[in-house]
């Protein structure tokens, strides 16, 4: 086992909170509020394109029972989307022992730890909060990473669940994916739809233009705004992540064999959720950068290194 406690702080944080983690969490609040916001207005704008008020209000009523499925159950549905499998402690109890020395330090409960059946390799958590949350890694993360590279992947991931940023994802996954439906609904079932409005004088060739405006601008806007909140929590979680493992260099060189990972070996079982994984799974197959949804690996990089540099300048600054 790779030794890292001599040159990291590794010492048990007491249940304290994670510095800065509460205006992170704050701030993530905000910014996700108006985020689905836009998103939940898309979707009533297309039930409203599609059957007028009766369609605005069948729209509203899906946006609901949506929501309230992400919610309470979005733990469950990500893992089972994924096919993965409890591990016990008895397949991997040194796993466990880092899941659980990192909940500690982070102040919550020990998530629950699942294996992913793919030599992909990656990692990623879900949970509606931290009392009711699982990490999950892949096999193929268990074999090229040593376990001081491994602490840093787990690190983050929990700072996702301490940040609520699995819910976030979650929610942000369903309503774009609700929306990138609705439009083709609105293709597929067009013709008297597209032309359709509340007074029959109003329809026609304008009716029709705004519709097909709409059926090609939402699934856009969707996507942006659902990479919006994928890409920003990702810088944060790195952050996080590396002051709670106290090691940012492990995180970066995690990162970086992992994008190559992601590169030889592409994981594409249900894509909607790629955003939920520590690097997005699809790299391999060069996705543009502005569809992307995680920052650029290097740029990750990058921060955790000056934030290893700064941890040792400190650590070395005369008392």
């Amino acid at each position: 086992m790779t030794s890292y406690s001599s040159t990291y702080d590794t010492t048990p944080r007491g249940g304290a909170p994670l510095r800065g983690s509460g205006w992170h969490r704050l701030g993530n609040a905000l910014k996700t509020t108006v985020l689905l916001a836009g998103l939940t207005a898309l979707v009533l704008l297309i039930g409203q394109k599609l059957g007028g008020p009766r369609g605005l209000a069948y729209a509203g009523f899906f946006v609901v029972v949506m929501n309230f499925v992400s919610y309470w159950f979005s733990d469950k549905i990500a893992l089972a989307m994924h096919g993965a499998q409890p591990l016990a402690r008895e397949q991997a109890p040194w796993l466990h022992d880092l899941v659980e020395e990192l909940a500690s330090r982070a102040g919550m409960p020990k998530p629950r730890v699942y294996l992913l059946p793919t030599r992909a390799p990656n990692a990623f958590a879900t949970g509606r909060s931290p009392k009711h949350a699982a990490v999950a890694v892949t096999a193929g993360i268990l074999e090229i990473l040593d376990r001081r590279e491994l602490r840093g992947v787990l690190a983050h991931e929990l700072s996702h669940v301490s940040n609520r940023d699995t819910l976030i994802g979650t929610v942000a996954a369903t309503l774009a994916g609700i929306i990138s439906y609705a439009a083709q609904m609105l293709f597929w079932f067009g013709g008297s739809l597209l032309s359709r409005s509340d007074d029959d004088d109003r329809g026609g060739i304008a009716g029709a233009l705004s519709s097909l405006g709409l059926l090609l601008v939402a699934p856009i806007a969707a996507t942006l705004l659902q990479l919006a909140v994928s890409r920003s929590r990702e810088y944060g979680a790195d952050a996080t992540g590396a002051e709670l493992s106290g090691d940012p260099e492990a995180l970066a060189s995690a990162l970086m064999k992992l994008e190559r990972g992601a590169e030889l070996m592409p994981y594409d079982r249900a894509p909607a959720t790629s955003h939920l994984f520590i690097v997005n799974p699809l790299s391999g197959r060069a996705v543009m950068a502005l569809f992307s949804t995680h920052p650029p690996i290097p740029e990750r990089v990058r921060r955790l290194r000056e934030m290893a540099s700064r941890s040792w300048r400190q650590g070395f600054e005369p008392a």
